[in-house]
């Protein structure tokens, strides 16, 4: 499907774009190559073909949210570079 000048012009305006006259009959060529593309799939027969959002089946690969003991606190605090009360002591980021 071969575009004009005058429809790549009127696409370059919707697209609020400005083209010189190089640009436009390079973007003509490239834009009427696609529109073939789209031509030779629109002629492959999908007839009982299921439509799909992804080509391979989906699966949560995720693990089961199972509750599981923690570490004891005096162990984790034990890491830290300051510790006060029981919780980790950090600097003031707000003033």
């Amino acid at each position: 499907m071969a575009l004009t000048r005058d429809d790549v012009l009127h696409i370059a305006r919707l697209a609020r774009i400005a083209l010189d006259e190089a640009e436009v009959e390079r973007f003509r060529a490239q834009l009427s190559g696609i529109l073939d593309h789209f031509q030779a799939l629109a002629a492959v027969d999908t007839e009982g073909i299921e439509p799909t959002a992804h080509p391979l089946p989906l699966a949560n690969v995720m693990r089961e949210d199972a509750v599981q003991p923690s570490l004891p606190r005096d162990e984790v605090l034990a890491n830290a570079p300051l510790a006060e009360d029981g919780y980790f002591r950090v600097r003031a980021v707000l003033e």
